[in-house]
């Protein structure tokens, strides 16, 4: 009987030498929704979707995606995933139409439902006009969507997603999130990894946030903001000697270009932040309030480094 979970991990890990790129990673992505990853470079997000996805062996833990292991039944899983990388994985020599009948012919599809399932896809992500032409001439967002395409030959139950927007102009963006979400509202499951942190806030039903190999953090965006408090003053100050002084007396975050993120509630505590700066003898250049965005809880937690 299926689990309630499509995708689970439980205490992963996986090292490089001395360097544990992951240091015991627990995740849990329920059937029919979208959890988005999100941390610093380097913190391990693409390392576990390439052992999701059966690309990377794990060095411990468990890995389970709709329920078979993946280290031990990866042909089984590989049934079951479909994945989109960072980088467009098409054949530029290829038309858009080719690309995906190559692609279902892998699958062991016979030619007719090929080319049938090649028509379905090109209509539905907006690429039938151009399905006759090499993918060379195909703009970024069209690369992208063919790339999406070619991962749902199979229709499978899960998909990953890795930094899949990175790089596109934002009505391409738009138009992606368009398609992230009618597959999430036709059930299927989704594990997405991003740089855009405005992309996780729209999207995901779920957030988890890695940092050095582990999950510092997750739940819903609305969670995740209120762990920041209900509201934060962003301070600038004319030099960066002066920001380091402020974030020492402020024990907030330290922000680039000279400012200072702090968590603060009501205009009582904005006015002691004013006055305890004062008293350190630190001039303030600028203060806006606002309400807590999923920038500031990554700040928070990562230490700013996207």
């Amino acid at each position: 009987m299926p689990t309630a979970y499509a995708i689970e991990t439980r205490d992963l890990r996986k090292s490089y030498g001395d360097t544990a790129v992951l240091d015991g990673v627990d995740l849990r992505v329920e059937r029919g929704t979208m959890l988005a990853l999100l941390g610093p470079n380097g913190a391990g997000k693409t390392t576990t979707v390439r052992i999701l996805s059966t690309l990377l062996r794990p060095d411990g833990g468990v890995a389970l995606v709709d329920g078979h292991d993946v280290a031990t039944k990866a042909g089984a899983v590989r049934q079951v995933i479909g994945l989109t990388s960072q980088d467009a994985a098409v054949d530029e020599l290829l038309t858009g139409r080719e690309n995906l009948v190559m692609m279902a012919r892998l699958f062991h599809l016979d030619a007719a439902t090929a080319r049938r399932r090649a028509t379905e896809l090109l209509d539905e992500f907006d690429l039938a006009e151009s399905a006759d032409k090499p993918a060379k001439n195909y703009s970024g967002g069209m690369r992208r969507r063919l790339d999406l395409a070619v991962s749902l030959i199979t229709a499978p139950p899960v998909l990953f997603l890795d930094e899949p927007t990175t790089g596109l102009d934002p009505r391409s963006r738009q138009a992606m999130w368009e398609t992230i979400r009618k597959l999430v509202a036709g059930g299927m499951t989704i594990l997405l990894t991003t740089q855009y942190l405005d992309e996780a806030d729209q999207l995901a039903d779920r957030i988890a946030v890695i940092d050095r190999g582990r999950i510092v953090a997750e739940g819903t965006a609305a969670e995740l903001k209120r762990t920041v408090g209900t509201e934060r003053a962003t301070l600038t100050f004319a030099t960066d000697a002066e920001a380091d002084k402020a974030h020492r007396v402020t024990s907030g975050v330290r922000l680039a270009e000279s400012g200072v993120s702090v968590p603060v509630e009501g205009v009582d505590e904005v006015r002691r932040l004013l006055n305890q700066l004062a008293d350190a003898g630190v001039d303030v250049l600028s203060l806006s309030l606002h309400q807590p965005t999923l920038d500031d809880v990554f700040l928070a937690l990562t230490g700013g480094e996207k």
